[in-house]
């Protein structure tokens, strides 16, 4: 079965049996010393090709034909993990297999895979395009699988909030469920306060499209429980707190922790892990009407514990708070969290390296770990104990908005603890979900944070 897709695209692969071009992926040192083609070599010299990174440079045959694409890689070992992924914004429509590279096949395909994404339901399609045939020694099933997933947190959180509110996030989270056999059940509008998730109700009451809990249920029962959840807050206005214009820009992608659960799933789902999984997703807007709540509410959550509302711009913690702590009633072997909760996270870190949050020692070995193997960054943060004074209120349990502006990110971390029981292994992510700049394998748009380092150490642990 193919991996799950939002929206229909041609794959970015070609098959093995079909006639294909070269590429010569070459370092500087490559070039000085002449380790690849010696026709193309020459061509390279005569045309002053520098193998600059990110270079391409077309050799022609004696006829005039095209022969292959000589690519650049800068300095021998010091290019970008993944800069094949310009291959795919390069190279003329046709079908192309890497000849030769000092990169892996592995990180050369996945890169192509990723660089060739184009998020085009609004405007007409550019037609045609290369293809790359994955060399035979790596797992083409792994490579579609990432770049499936990739695709897919790309395409939710690139879709404007027009047509990715709650009532459409339902309909993509169905679609995923329905693809891999897995249940859906949905608590939505009032049925939310009947069935105690308060604080998720309140934060979306405000808007014309319902509140609603999404869960997805998956897998082998008397496997390790996994449980999942993502932050889905289709648009934020900042609530009665409003934000200026300016910082409502890019909020159609403050769903990003729901878009890239869902995305984490699906590679789950399609290798089969021997796990227990359970995907579960508050889904709102923070609007702003008659009906929206208030600074200076305070809200009783599920758990018990009482929120002073002190700025409604912080309602991401508030929806997660109450699946969190639905979450660990399952009592789950392992709980991860994933939303574009803080600014704090991108002013610490900056766009591109996610923030994590864990007291499992072990688990932040093992992230630390597949981090570094599939090049997929992540950072660990402190649960930094002496801050918890930060977020205690003056007229309930805690605030969801600490005064003084400080470990912003840190604080929110320690506001979600609370919600989960001491004994889970728990880590929480602080993801942008945005890429502000074009990378080698990335356009500027929305973007999979995480879920290639999570879905390594998960299959480690879990394998199918």
């Amino acid at each position: 079965m193919p991996p799950f897709s939002l929206h229909d695209r041609p794959s970015p692969f070609a098959p093995m049996s079909g006639d294909t071009l070269p590429v010569w992926a070459v370092s500087r040192t490559d070039l000085e010393r002449g380790r690849f083609d010696k026709t193309a070599l020459a061509w390279a010299k005569s045309a002053g090709f520098k193998a600059a990174e990110g270079a391409l440079l077309l050799a022609p045959t004696r006829h005039g034909k095209l022969a292959g694409a000589l690519f650049g890689l800068g300095d021998e070992g010091k290019c970008h993990p993944f800069i094949g992924g310009k291959l795919a914004r390069l190279l003329p429509e046709g079908d192309w297999h890497i000849e030769t590279s000092p990169v892996s096949g592995t990180d050369m395909a996945l890169a192509f895979g990723m660089g060739a994404y184009r998020f085009e339901p609004y405007t007409a399609a550019v037609p045609g395009g290369p293809r790359l045939v994955i060399p035979a020694d790596v797992d083409d099933a792994e490579i579609n699988r990432n770049v499936a997933a990739v695709t897919l947190a790309r395409d939710l959180v690139n879709t404007p909030a027009n047509d990715m509110g709650p009532d459409a996030l339902e309909q993509a989270f169905r679609a995923l469920a329905k693809h891999y056999k897995a249940k859906v059940t949905v608590v939505a509008g009032e049925a939310l306060l009947d069935k105690r998730f308060p604080m998720i109700h309140a934060v979306g009451r405000a808007a014309h499209q319902a509140p609603r809990l999404l869960e997805m249920r998956w897998g082998r029962k008397g496997a390790p429980k996994l449980t999942l959840v993502g932050k889905g807050v289709c648009f934020d206005t900042g609530g009665l707190d409003i934000k200026p214009a300016s910082s409502m820009l890019l909020m159609k992608k403050d769903m990003g922790g729901a878009a890239n659960v869902m995305a984490l799933a699906m590679m789950i789902m399609e290798a089969g892990l021997a796990v227990d999984l359970r995907v579960l997703v508050p889904a709102v807007e923070n609007s702003i009407s008659a009906s929206a709540f208030r600074p200076g509410d305070v809200l009783t959550s599920r758990k018990g514990l009482s929120v002073q509302i002190d700025n409604t711009d912080a309602e991401g913690r508030l929806v997660l708070a109450d699946a969190l702590t639905y979450a660990c009633e399952d009592k789950p072997d392992l709980l991860i969290d994933m939303a574009t909760l803080t600014g704090a996270a991108r002013v610490a870190l900056g766009p591109d390296l996610p923030p994590f949050y864990t007291d499992d020692e072990k688990l932040a070995g093992d992230l630390a770990a597949a981090s570094a193997t599939v090049s997929d960054p992540v950072w660990r943060m402190p649960l930094y104990a002496p801050y918890e004074t930060d977020i205690k209120a003056r007229i309930a349990d805690l605030t969801n908005a600490p005064a003084g502006g400080f470990a912003g990110s840190i604080t929110a971390a320690l506001f979600l603890k609370r919600f989960v029981e001491p004994e889970t292994s728990w880590a929480h992510f602080d993801i942008f979900a945005w890429s502000p700049k074009e990378k080698p394998h990335a356009p500027i748009g929305g973007e999979a944070q995480a879920i290639r380092a999570l879905y390594g150490a998960i299959s480690a642990r879990h394998p199918a």
